[in-house]
């Protein structure tokens, strides 16, 4: 669950901390006043995408802090991240008023991906636009597969799908008009980098022979040096001092056995010196100025780059750019032998797949029978009682593989009983769909693994009796989640645990919002302003004051009679 949410320098948000609570918290306040500021926050902080305009004018970043008690599947994945430090987590985002931003899990620096992949397994947020998307088939089939016991079928259809459309385009890359076109260019670039040695290895000896060539003056007076200094009796060198050393403790040493692992440290000493001065009398032996080698590996090395250029590609990446044109030249001029292989590859692979869509086509069957079944029944509670709703899940044996599998999948639905079904967006009304829309997020909102719901204004278009079972409905998911909920009906709010009120201020040329936690008789004002509007008269009240108390029955006798919940 969220358990912190801190602000600082967000949109006209100064600084802000707030803290949570487990059960159904309202957050209301008068339109305008920037009640979804904390929404848009928490969905930063989960690593939506984010611009300047997000920090406070004046103000150079802001910043978005949030503390969760982790789910085993979050914790899990944190530990598969290396991130988790226990039971509770700590997300950050940074946003500068250049645009730029950074997020942080426990205090470790994470990509965008990272802070979304997080996000899914903590937070799923409700849109009040979400009525509009659901109109889209590609959002139905979505929702349907959600719901489905087993994920790894739609998982199977999609690689079978991959590993088909790998072949079908192999196979197409082989053939066609332009084939001899194909062969002609590829053989070009070929025969342009075959004369050169492209290997890894050979590339690298290139590369250490220019250094050596290019340095070869340094090298040489630089050993010469070193030579002097390791064996040159007339300076004193380093050999003849380990001589004289060593000849002094072997006469000592008759005196005093502890001598012994010196003079062997010595002796081992003098021996490595000298293979070290052999050593470097023959590198110096061989060492030639060669320019004439030097200017010709110098070319060479110009013609790859250039090479490289040409072919828009690093140096070092030649000999693989070598090895992949060949292979596809080699696969061009053999076509014959290498389309039967794939043809061959392609006729298996289409049935793997097919196999696999049937599969994921009959779970879909099934669960959309039971999804269609759970979202008329929320439809009916929400004031449409001859509503119904189908979900047609419909397989087209014709068409080619698709990642998603060969269903077209529809919603449909009709909201007066003996009227026949036709797809949603051809029937529902505005209203109508906002409850539509509220059902099916209350139905999949039940199956979620995930510990926090929020609910933005998903409450528009409703009102009266029915929006009381709104928030019946928000306050029976609590059970189960965390609930955040914005609203502007009273008889949502009323069903809330714990309320939250936004208000905006002005204060010398600037705005500020402010968001605090409500204890009872604030809460109650609260509920009658929501009521009564500007002017809160003692009907209003005494009003706001029955309702808390029906819904705070309402709710002990549901857990009475649900002692499992």
């Amino acid at each position: 669950m969220l358990h912190y949410l801190q602000i600082e320098n967000f949109a006209i948000v100064d600084q802000l901390k707030l803290h949570f609570d487990n059960g159904l918290t309202i957050i209301s306040g008068e339109t305008g006043a920037g009640k979804s500021i904390l929404i848009d926050a928490l969905s930063l902080v989960l690593g939506e995408r984010a611009d300047s305009t997000v920090v406070r004018q004046g103000c150079e970043t802001a910043h978005v802090h949030a503390v969760f008690s982790l789910p085993s599947t979050a914790m899990m994945w944190l530990q598969e991240q290396n991130l988790n430090e226990g039971e509770d987590c700590l997300v950050r985002r940074v946003i500068n008023y250049n645009g730029r931003s950074r997020g942080y899990i426990n205090d470790r620096p994470v990509s965008m991906q990272t802070l979304r992949q997080l996000g899914e397994h903590l937070v799923d947020i409700h849109s009040q636009h979400a009525h509009q998307s659901l109109l889209k088939n590609d959002l139905q089939r979505q929702l349907l597969d959600d719901m489905a016991s087993d994920p790894s079928l739609l998982e199977k259809v999609r690689q079978t799908y991959q590993q088909w459309k790998t072949l079908k385009e192999a196979l197409e890359n082989l053939g066609g008009e332009d084939r001899e076109a194909k062969i002609a260019f590829l053989r070009y670039q070929v025969e342009e980098l075959e004369p050169f040695e492209l290997t890894t290895e050979a590339l690298s000896l290139m590369d250490n022979e220019h250094r050596r060539l290019a340095n070869a003056q340094k090298l040489l007076e630089n050993s010469q040096l070193a030579l002097g200094i390791l064996d040159n009796d007339e300076t004193g060198s380093t050999l003849s001092c380990l001589n004289k050393a060593n000849l002094m403790l072997e006469e000592a040493q008759q005196h005093d056995p502890q001598l012994n692992s010196i003079t062997t440290l010595l002796d081992n000493a003098i021996i490595q010196t000298q293979e070290a001065v052999g050593e470097l009398r023959h590198y110096l032996h061989h060492l030639d100025i060669d320019t004439a080698r030097l200017q010709e590996v110098q070319q060479n090395i110009t013609t790859l780059q250039d090479l490289a250029r040409k072919h828009r590609i690093r140096f070092a990446d030649l000999p693989a750019h070598y090895e992949k044109l060949s292979q596809e030249l080699n696969e061009l001029e053999n076509y014959e032998e290498n389309a039967s292989h794939l043809e061959a590859e392609l006729a298996e692979a289409l049935p793997a797949y097919q196999l696999a869509a049937e599969a994921l086509h009959e779970q879909r069957v099934q669960t959309a029978k039971y999804l269609a079944e759970q979202i008329t029944n929320q439809m009916h509670k929400l004031g449409m009682p001859g509503g119904q709703l189908d979900i047609a899940v419909s397989a087209d044996e014709e068409a080619p593989p698709a990642a998603t599998g060969s269903d077209f999948i529809e919603f449909l639905v009709t909201a007066n009983p003996g009227h026949p079904l036709k797809p949603l967006n051809k029937v529902a009304s505005g209203g109508e769909l906002s409850r539509i829309s509220l059902a099916i997020q209350v139905v999949t909102a039940q199956r979620s693994g995930v510990p926090v719901l929020v609910f933005d204004e998903v409450d528009v278009g409703i009102g009266g009796g029915v929006a009381e079972i709104v928030g019946q409905l928000l306050n029976h998911l609590s059970q189960e989640h965390q609930v955040l909920c914005i609203t502007h009906l009273p008889q949502v709010a009323c069903q809330g645990h714990h309320q939250l009120q936004v208000s905006k201020m002005f204060q010398q040329d600037s705005t500020h919002t402010y968001i605090k936690a409500l204890n009872n008789q604030q809460r109650l004002e609260e509920i009658a302003r929501m009521l009564g509007g500007v002017e809160i008269t003692s009907q209003t009240l005494a009003h706001a004051q029955e309702m808390l108390q029906r819904s705070h029955q309402s709710r002990t006798l549901t857990i009475e009679e649900n002692p499992s919940d």
